[in-house]
């Protein structure tokens, strides 16, 4: 694929504010889709090869690392009942710790087990970094440290725990609050953290179940499409007007037998967006304004958690159960091909750079393959030997991953 090609894929989303072009600034990069501009990128590691440094942290989670204008960080509860919560921030060119901030919660809440506190990933904008921490609020820092404005939205108890993470875009923060009892998205100022909208999604039951006593819940990303706040909602995608929070449409079809459930980010091809349920929940595919185009339940589908990319026009989207790899073709919803021996289960989301597609699955292993309509084309398979939930961060020709026992800077 050349440059132009991979330019193009990287610009389809709005960017998120005047960011470097080695920046990844939030979850799934600068315009939360996964795609990279990077044309190099390591293809090959191992706990002694190509780690170019590796600061461990104190406990396990799965937020995922960001960069931004020389600076790398990511959350870590200080405990295991998360009491303590901290954002870290390191030094890009060699690990060195620079600052850590920790909220003094001072409290235990319910979360599951494999679901750590500080399950989310920061944003920031190369002067600003913003991190959500559920009931312990949103939190604003300068890139010194210094605490500029915090807001505190509430309780959010859900026995699955926590997950979404703001997105920083054109001066605001957006949120998709929750899970819990109160469900809202949201809009604040960057600088200080005013809102300037709020909408609530309508939900019927207790914190955890929906009114027939099934799960539900959303931890979905939001995704920034030009004028338009997209997320996937327990029973429906809505999308938000960016300035107001006006909801300009909807789709229902997220709810299923199983549950409402939402956990990974809507994926765009075109003026296709695809939405995938959690817990084996129904695939669906839709036009920009909310027209269905086709949707897919059926006790066979996979288990979603990560999100998947657009490349010439086909979806590469990963799985926890099957532990599969597909191709997607976005206008039907049917697969092109399914690799179900690529790797272990994948919580991670993908990225590409670099011609290459990158997930690493929970054991720690990233696997890397190239696009191909035709079939799976593995390029390798990396192994560090840690467990890991997350999703890789490419900056500059460096990929940083968090594992559960510490943050690594890959490079050749």
């Amino acid at each position: 694929m050349n440059a132009n090609r991979w330019g193009v894929l990287a610009g389809v989303l709005a960017m998120a504010g005047p960011v470097a072009a080695d920046d990844w600034p939030m979850f799934r990069g600068p315009s939360g889709n996964g795609i990279s501009k990077e044309k190099t990128a390591p293809a090959t590691w191992a706990p002694d090869k190509n780690v170019l440094w590796r600061v461990a942290l104190p406990q396990h989670g799965n937020g995922s690392p960001i960069v931004s204008n020389g600076r790398v960080f990511v959350t870590c509860a200080e405990d295991v009942d998360g009491a303590r919560r901290s954002l870290y921030c390191f030094d890009r060119k060699d690990g060195k710790q620079l600052w850590v901030r920790t909220l003094e919660f001072g409290k235990r809440e319910i979360t599951h087990k494999t679901n750590p506190y500080c399950g989310t990933t920061p944003a920031a904008d190369g002067k600003l970094v913003v991190v959500w921490e559920g009931s312990a609020g949103l939190h604003c820092y300068d890139f010194e440290g210094k605490e500029l404005w915090k807001r505190d939205f509430g309780e959010f108890r859900h026995m699955w725990g926590y997950g979404t993470s703001p997105v920083i875009h054109d001066g605001k923060v957006f949120l998709n609050s929750g899970p819990g009892a109160r469900v809202f998205v949201t809009a604040l100022n960057l600088g200080d953290g005013k809102t300037i909208w709020e909408t609530l999604e309508p939900s019927k039951g207790n914190n955890d179940n929906n009114e027939g006593g099934k799960p539900k819940g959303s931890w979905s990303t939001p995704l920034v499409v030009k004028n338009q706040i997209l997320c996937s909602m327990p029973t429906r995608v809505v999308a938000y007007g960016a300035a107001d929070g006006k909801i300009l449409w909807t789709c229902d079809g997220l709810r299923f037998d199983k549950g409402d459930l939402a956990y990974s980010s809507p994926v765009l091809a075109g003026d296709i967006l695809t939405v995938t349920g959690g817990y084996n929940g129904p695939r669906m595919g839709l036009r920009l304004g909310g027209s269905p185009l086709w949707r897919t339940d059926s006790k066979e589908n996979p288990q979603s958690i990560g999100s998947g990319v657009v490349i010439d026009g086909l979806i590469y989207q990963p799985f926890e159960g099957p532990n599969a790899i597909d191709c997607i073709d976005p206008g039907t919803g049917k697969n092109v091909w399914r690799e179900a021996r690529a790797g272990g289960a994948f919580w991670g989301s993908m990225v590409a750079a670099a011609g290459r597609i990158y997930v690493t699955d929970k054991g720690g292993t990233t696997v890397v393959f190239k696009p191909n309509a035709q079939k799976f084309e593995p390029v390798a398979r990396n192994e560090l030997k840690e467990e890991s939930n997350s999703t890789p961060a490419v900056s500059d020709g460096r990929i940083f991953i968090r594992t559960f026992k510490a943050l690594y800077c890959i490079g050749e």
